[in-house]
């Protein structure tokens, strides 16, 4: 797997892949422009969306797959730039369902490479579901420590509190409990690229 991540990353684009490249170079715009406007957490959040928005393309995930993630975090962060997780009803669950359930699958995905799960085919649909679950859940555990942490010692606007954290891993495990009956599907049709001395 790692020997190919960088050949895989730099593959040059077909098809619906052009579109998270599109996604990927605004993300990569926003670094600077939101830290700018916002400060240094706006660029920590800014250079997470943007780990989040090169993962896929090293992995050679499917267009589908890969762009929902590039688009979901870029969401993600303006959002919090944004403040629409505190102005938009509901919408800070939204984000959580649907952007953590990627997240989840995007985790099985790199677990299966490296060995430590069966890849989803083989599994079967129900055990990856509860393996995205785990993932999921995980997830969403470490994102609330980073809010409590960036609540108590960085900006107390971060919105923290018993009830705002249940809700948020509640829509993480549902949206990693989603994306894990999906991953049979999202885990196929890889456009992994081998190294040239690897090549036959």
């Amino acid at each position: 797997m790692i020997a190919t991540l960088g050949t895989t990353f730099l593959r040059r684009p077909h098809g619906a892949v052009w579109a998270a490249d599109v996604l990927r170079v605004l993300t990569l715009v926003s670094v600077p422009v939101a830290t700018a406007v916002w400060g240094g957490v706006a660029f920590a959040v800014m250079s997470l969306a943007l780990l989040g928005a090169v993962v896929p393309r090293m992995l050679g995930l499917r267009p589908t797959f890969d762009t929902a993630v590039v688009l979901l975090c870029l969401v993600a962060a303006w959002s919090s730039e944004l403040d629409w997780y505190t102005t938009v009803f509901l919408w800070d669950k939204v984000v959580h369902v649907i952007l953590v359930g990627l997240l989840a699958a995007l985790l099985v995905v790199i677990a299966s490479d490296l060995g430590v799960v069966a890849s989803a085919p083989r599994a079967g649909v129900l055990l990856s579901a509860l393996v995205a679950l785990a993932a999921g859940m995980a997830v969403g555990s470490v994102w609330e420590i980073g809010e409590w942490l960036g609540h108590n010692f960085v900006d107390d606007t971060i919105v923290v509190g018993y009830d705002d954290t249940i809700g948020d891993l509640a829509a993480d495990g549902l949206g990693a409990l989603v994306a894990g009956f999906a991953l049979p599907w999202l885990s196929r049709e890889r456009r992994i690229v081998q190294p040239m001395h690897q090549r036959g």
